[in-house]
């Protein structure tokens, strides 16, 4: 048994939570399994497939768009981390400032154009998705992204933005 002198500041703090609690690990938040993350996202794919109205081929057919997507997004997804994860070793190294910030002025160029590649990905993949959609689906995934808009809005509370400067005469 390890003594008390010897545990570490945290375990303390924890066991004395839970002790004055009465309660073990009563707030204290395990990270989701991976398997209810995929049984959320299951959830979420078939509530989305019932609001639009999909049909089985409809179904089907939206998996493989998705597993497509993925596909090709994955390559740009990684070299997006990996340039990320070469900022943070340039913030960390011990090179001069001005070098410093040439490089991470350099890499933020590399990022804007991977940022705008997996977007260009994302469009193309929503275009083929709505492709495989009648008109009246159509019709509901719009609605639905305006009321995903709206509700991204409002959780998070960002300025509105700035007026456009008006064309001197």
């Amino acid at each position: 048994m390890i003594s008390s002198a010897h545990r570490q500041p945290s375990t303390i703090r924890i066991r004395i939570a839970a002790e004055t609690t009465g309660a073990p690990n009563e707030g204290i938040k395990n990270p989701p399994s991976k398997e209810e993350i995929m049984n959320r996202r299951k959830a979420h794919e078939a509530a989305f497939e019932q609001k639009l109205g999909l049909t089985e081929a409809q179904k089907i057919k939206a998996r493989e768009l998705r597993i497509q997507g993925r596909q090709k997004m994955k390559p740009v997804l990684e070299e997006i981390k990996a340039k990320k994860q070469e900022a943070r070793m340039v913030k960390m190294s011990r090179i001069a400032v001005q070098m410093q910030e040439e490089k991470l002025a350099q890499i933020d160029k590399e990022l804007a154009v991977l940022e705008k590649k997996a977007n260009e990905i994302r469009k193309q993949n929503m275009k083929d998705f709505e492709a495989i959609l009648t008109k009246d689906q159509k019709k509901i995934l719009k609605n639905m992204k305006k009321e995903g808009r709206k509700n991204f809005e409002r959780g998070h509370h960002c300025p509105p933005p700035p007026p456009c400067p008006e064309a001197s005469n």
